[in-house]
């Protein structure tokens, strides 16, 4: 500070110049670095890499014709890309397995299934035939239209399963070798929509449909495919023939129908509900107030139970027919029978007499 003191107050110019130079010197000395900033500055400016560069150095005890991994002249790896190379345990762990490309059509000739397929892999021997129930292990799953399954030799049960329609294969992989195998899964669609006896679309959040198989199992039961289904979706399955049961609201509106399914083809079929919707009110006179905390049965002509429920003004969907009602409020009982028709609401009234 002294130095810099001498030095005249008009000489800004020599003042600022001096002050870096020590500012530089004080940088220096707290990173460790040599006095002679500007040569080395200089050097670092010249050599430095660019950024994104890799620098590859041998090891300092390295021999200086060691062998090297660095890729031939001529290719740049990227700035943000390692290269591994595979070693020789790796290549022969993949040339000891066998491979398998698969695909699918519907129909033979017919154009490859790209998507919404799934594919699994079992393996074959691990559901021994004489143990009841036992299932084979999973191995692998596969969300492509024509995957390549990469397994070790042995025997595979391969499944392709493309909404409801399915196929399974016994396949066998050896060592080292690729096979390509198509699966025809000699299926097709199918669309069920439901309509009122008017022909006016049942709204959809009020119906659903099961579809089950025909053919029955040791037991007589039939599988059932789908559950719940909506009207308008395209269900997937192989061709045959299926047995549907679509239930209209929550009682006796249910139809039963049997479709064909072709292969390769979408079937469109039709359920007409002969139903409508009744509410039930008990009154005092006809036209007056419903009366709460009433417990209401329906039943057929016939005696048979439809439905217990309770509530003021409940509502439920019946399928055209003959029917006897009864209502319970305060510990008497009401009664009346009524015939139903196909159509718009009803309202149904049960006077206290």
């Amino acid at each position: 500070m002294t130095a810099l003191a001498a030095i005249p107050f008009g000489c800004n110019r020599v003042r600022r110049l001096f002050c870096a130079f020590w500012v530089a010197v004080g940088f220096c000395i707290a990173a460790n670095i040599p006095a002679s900033v500007p040569a080395l500055a200089q050097s670092t400016a010249q050599s430095a890499p660019s950024a994104g560069a890799v620098q590859i150095r041998p090891p300092a005890d390295a021999p200086a014709n060691a062998p090297t991994n660095a890729p031939a002249s001529g290719w740049n790896a990227p700035g943000n890309l390692t290269v591994v190379p595979r070693s020789a345990g790796e290549a022969n762990a993949v040339a000891a397995l066998g491979q398998l490309s698969v695909s699918a059509v519907l129909v033979e000739d017919g154009a490859p299934i790209e998507d919404g397929i799934v594919w699994r892999a079992f393996e074959a021997s691990s559901a021994p035939s004489n143990v009841p129930g036992a299932k084979p292990r999973l191995v692998g799953t596969w969300r492509e239209g024509n995957p390549t399954l990469q397994l070790p030799p042995g025997d595979y049960l391969v499944n392709a399963a493309f909404g409801r329609a399915h196929l399974t294969r016994k396949l066998t992989l050896t060592a080292g070798a690729s096979r390509k195998e198509q699966f025809v899964l000699n299926a097709g669609g199918v669309r069920i929509t439901a309509v009122l006896a008017g022909g006016e679309p049942v709204p959809v959040n009020a119906i659903g449909y099961d579809i089950v198989a025909t053919d029955s199992d040791q037991q007589g039961a039939r599988a059932k495919l789908v559950s719940s289904g909506k009207p308008g979706l395209i269900v997937r399955l192989n061709a045959g023939v299926y047995h549907v049961v679509s239930t209209y609201g929550d009682t006796n509106s249910v139809v039963h129908a049997d479709v064909t399914v072709d292969a390769g083809k979408l079937s469109e079929a039709t359920i007409t509900h002969q139903a409508a919707k009744v509410t039930f009110k008990l009154v005092t006179r006809p036209g007056g107030e419903a009366i709460a905390d009433t417990q209401w049965t329906i039943q057929t002509a016939t005696g048979e139970l439809v439905r217990e429920t309770q509530g003021a003004l409940p509502s439920h969907i019946l399928a055209a027919g003959q029917y006897a009602v009864s209502a319970k409020n305060g510990g008497r009982i009401f009664r009346r029978t009524f015939t139903l028709e196909a159509g718009g609401p009803v309202q149904m009234e049960v006077v206290m007499q």
